[in-house]
């Protein structure tokens, strides 16, 4: 699902989210096989690091998070939620949405380009991230 426009940003998650994720990721892939092969494919090259050893400035699973979309301006704020606990009206967004799953590992002031689920390329930068209260 790289859009291609720039190179994927480097991230970090911390061990706890990388176990769960890619339970997740495999036990979804027949259901959801383009989400889950992205969330797969990013855990892959995300540096992994102690859960205390996160900084709070990357998303992580509950965090709140302030990002922009690069191609509209438009600016939201979310919380990174698992698929049971999602509310598209409250703001929870899941993991195993596209903008989900491109969110999780980036800190504040990184962009990353993604693909929506209709093939369209889009980016986002991250500006602002909350720690899960």
């Amino acid at each position: 699902m790289n859009a291609g426009i720039q190179p994927l940003p480097p991230i970090t998650v911390r061990q706890d989210d990388f176990a769960t994720l890619s339970r997740l990721a495999d036990g979804l892939a027949d259901q959801m096989p383009d989400v889950a092969d992205y969330l797969a494919r990013e855990l892959d090259r995300a540096r992994v690091v102690p859960d205390a050893g996160l900084p709070s400035d990357v998303v992580r699973m509950g965090s709140r998070v302030h990002y922009r979309d690069d191609a509209t301006g438009q600016e939201r704020w979310i919380t990174l939620v698992y698929p049971g606990e999602r509310d598209i009206a409250a703001g929870r967004i899941s993991v195993m949405t596209p903008v989900g799953a491109a969110l999780i590992g980036l800190a504040r002031g990184q962009s990353i380009a993604w693909e929506t689920r209709r093939g369209e390329s889009r980016a986002l930068s991250v500006l602002e991230v909350e720690e899960p209260a």
